[in-house]
């Protein structure tokens, strides 16, 4: 396996932009160190908010960065990002792996490379989204007339570009079902790599429910919100957001906001935390899995990608599901609660599945198996 990825002397890597780390950037970091030499091309790059693992690399920018405030409102030019990313030019790169949540998987490719996508999910705002990412307090009748417009042409190129793809991956059996209903393409399941090396198992000591989230409308932080308050449970929430002041307004005194913290404080949250709240539907979700890491249970919506990394039966439960998106279906779940029905170290044994190493031994197979077949002239769809 690894002579053959010895092999690959020029690699591309396309993600679609790089202004902070999160967990797209984290498996990118992985591809980076299976391929030191590669080249990485982005929509928009912020050196100074990646990590030195990524800025030690070549990084070529789109001409997107061209126009107007392109760095600090790069979104609002969506409609543009196709031709941004198709402007690359990938002649003499073997292989070309795409890391992609919006464009990315639809960089053209050289005619003889092989093209591998690690699809963190379809782009949500122009398929199964709209909806959920349009529903924010800032969202004029104008901006959403512009968007519906542009969902139109981006769900057209979105599905005609995926033909550009070798071999599809997907970060989770729920993005796998996706990409067959979008792209009308079958993927590899391989799961993302969750740091839980930085995490310690702890008891849950502080008595109180945690969400750690990005504050935007489809992340359903409301309904943790609502449902603690009904109950007078204490719930902490990290993360920061538009959706910040609206949920201020309805919250009580059970309900703190900690914005964004340094992460040597964040591991101690989580350990002492009575149980994570995992509300919305996810393509994967790494935090649940940071929580378990800690030793911490989970309360998760029962749908997209927890129903992979939650374990809700059995001798070794890690969480339980509550399986309406409202109020009562959660609060009935949170007041019926027993802390005591859930091991630390089961928490901590199903984290560990997910570790890095993990995801590195099946991405180097994936990648390894689709250049064999390649090499040898086998079909890879």
């Amino acid at each position: 396996m690894a002579s053959r990825l010895s092999d690959i002397k020029r690699v591309a890597i396309i993600h679609d932009w790089l202004t902070g780390m999160r967990g797209g950037e984290r498996v990118l970091e992985e591809l980076l160190k299976l391929f030191p030499q590669a080249d990485i091309f982005t929509l928009v790059y912020d050196r100074d908010r990646v990590s030195p693992l990524i800025s030690s690399h070549q990084v070529f920018e789109s001409s997107l960065v061209k126009l107007p405030f392109a760095r600090s409102h790069f979104r609002s030019w969506l409609p543009l990002f196709p031709w941004a990313i198709e402007s690359f030019e990938l002649k003499g790169y073997q292989l070309v792996l795409s890391s992609s949540h919006c464009v990315a998987k639809g960089a053209i490719p050289p005619p003889d490379a092989l093209h591998v996508s690690y699809v963190h999910s379809p782009m949500r705002y122009v398929w199964d989204m709209r909806g959920e990412y349009l529903s924010g307090t800032d969202t004029t009748e104008f901006r959403r007339g512009i968007a519906g417009f542009a969902a139109h042409y981006l769900r057209n190129w979105d599905a005609s570009s995926s033909t550009r793809v070798d071999r599809f991956i997907a970060n989770s059996g729920h993005v796998r079902n996706r990409i067959i209903k979008y792209y009308r393409r079958d993927a590899e399941v391989i799961h993302p790599p969750v740091e839980v090396d930085n995490f310690k198992p702890g008891e849950g000591k502080g008595g109180y429910f945690l969400t750690v989230s990005a504050l935007v409308p489809y992340k359903r932080i409301d309904l943790a919100i609502s449902a603690c308050e009904s109950l007078g449970r204490p719930l902490k929430i990290i993360g920061d957001g538009p959706e910040h002041s609206r949920l201020r307004s309805f919250a009580g005194k059970n309900t703190e906001f900690l914005g964004s913290i340094d992460f040597k404080d964040l591991q101690g949250i989580y350990a002492d935390a009575l149980a994570f709240i995992h509300p919305a539907e996810e393509d994967f979700g790494i935090a649940p899995l940071e929580a378990q890491a800690a030793g911490r249970p989970v309360i998760a919506y029962g749908r997209g990608g927890a129903l992979e990394t939650v374990v809700a039966s059995g001798e070794a439960p890690t969480g339980v599901f509550f399986h309406q998106p409202t109020v009562e279906s959660l609060s009935n779940v949170i007041k019926d609660f027993n802390p005591a029905l859930f091991r630390p170290t089961d928490a901590r044994a199903n984290a560990e599945k997910f570790a890095p190493a993990h995801f590195r031994e099946k991405i180097s197979y994936s990648i390894s198996e689709a250049w064999r077949r390649q090499s040898e002239g086998e079909a890879l769809r």
